[in-house]
């Protein structure tokens, strides 16, 4: 029961304290403020993001004039910009990361039993990257060009609802490739890619744990055919190979048998080489496996329009990440909350309704019903009447 909650915290209710207080406690702050919690700052940074503050003084501004609701919603230290910037500059942006692997956890249990692609039954992730532009002038530490600067995000997504199942964020120089050392792949599980990530010796390392890729091909890859078998051309497929690579480097790193698919789009007219290790599924599933890649790019898409990783709060590496983490614990948690209440809505629209309901005591299933239960003028056909004597 909702028992007169703000809106704000049903949506905080969705973190356990304890496990908050167990991410806190691996990272001490060497000096950590008495007025101005680990608990306190996620709050503050939480509220930024669900309702689209710009600043810092922004931040202080909005809660200042509710502050008779700062207790109401769990806030109980004082709420200024220098505690702020404080603690985004110093508290160590790990705790917030900690935080995001429970509720990946978390939303991708719940979301388990979506199936986007039927035809398999393992779990299917896509991963991509993503560079997030900042100003040389105010971001030194993070140089990427000559006159720019940028942090990248490496994401990995579950398919299955589209719910992040890893995520990096580095300097915008490490090249996406990279992030292929930092995931432990599963057995039996496809991972699917762009050209970016063709580097057969880190591919090998999928198709030794038992994984499978699907990846796009390069035009001067050298190999040579094993085995041809039909293709429906109907279909748009236009060749369906067993390979082996014989280039002087790529046989050194990948010995084993490939298999390499042509596909015409039909849509775009374009011929889309992929290669992949999996011999099991049809020619056109592996074709359907990395169109659904577009989902990391609806992914990225989304965060960087609904949630504030564009612009920054504070200059310093440790304050970009904290935000770029804590933006990513809103997106999981709107996740959540779309699944435990049962909203299947868009999640952009429960963020809109959200925001501007925040210090709302509806319980937030009411929010989206079409219809308002409470609306004393309806008449109740089963209420008996009074008739006046």
């Amino acid at each position: 029961m909702n028992q007169g909650k703000l809106v704000f915290s049903q949506i905080v209710d969705l973190v356990h304290p304890q496990q908050f207080a167990r991410c806190a406690s691996k990272y001490p702050m060497p000096r950590a403020s008495k007025t101005f919690s680990a608990w306190d700052q996620f709050l503050c940074m939480l509220f930024a993001q669900l309702t689209f503050r710009e600043s810092l003084r922004d931040i202080e501004a909005c809660l200042a004039s509710q502050s008779r609701l700062l207790y109401a919603m769990g806030i109980k230290g004082v709420v200024a910009r220098s505690n702020l910037a404080y603690a985004n500059a110093n508290r160590d942006w790990q705790v917030f990361f900690e935080l995001a692997q429970i509720l990946m956890r978390k939303a991708r249990k719940l979301y388990s039993k979506d199936s986007y692609i039927e035809e398999i039954d393992q779990a299917v992730y896509a991963l991509d990257a993503s560079v997030v532009d900042l100003c040389m002038a105010l971001f030194p530490w993070a140089r990427f060009r000559r006159s720019k600067s940028a942090v990248k995000i490496h994401a990995m997504i579950d398919l299955q609802g589209s719910i992040p199942a890893f995520v990096a964020v580095t300097e915008g120089k490490v090249h996406d490739v990279n992030a292929l050392d930092w995931i432990v792949f599963e057995s039996g599980a496809y991972y699917v890619m762009d050209r970016g990530y063709l580097d057969f010796g880190r591919l090998k390392s999928i198709d030794s744990a038992g994984g499978f890729f699907v990846t796009r091909a390069k035009s001067n890859m050298s190999f040579y055919v094993k085995e041809s078998r039909p293709a429906d051309k109907a279909a748009g497929l236009r060749a369906d190979q067993t390979i082996r690579l014989n280039g002087t480097k790529t046989k050194g790193l990948y010995s084993d048998f490939l298999r390499r698919i042509s596909y015409l789009d039909t849509e775009t007219g374009k011929l889309l080489v992929f290669i992949t290790n999996s011999f099991e599924i049809d020619a056109l599933v592996v074709a359907k496996v990395y169109k659904a890649r577009w989902q990391i790019e609806l992914f990225f898409k989304w965060i960087k329009q609904n949630l504030r990783i564009k612009s920054f709060f504070g200059t310093s590496e440790n304050a970009v990440k904290t935000q770029i983490w804590i933006a990513l614990c809103a997106y999981l948690m709107v996740a959540i909350l779309n699944k435990t209440n049962g909203l299947d809505q868009n999640l952009s629209r429960i963020l809109q309704v959200v925001s501007v309901n925040i210090f709302s005591k509806d319980p937030i299933h009411q929010l989206f019903m079409n219809d308002d239960t409470r609306n004393l003028d309806v008449d109740n056909p089963n209420q008996l009447m009074f008739n006046n004597f």
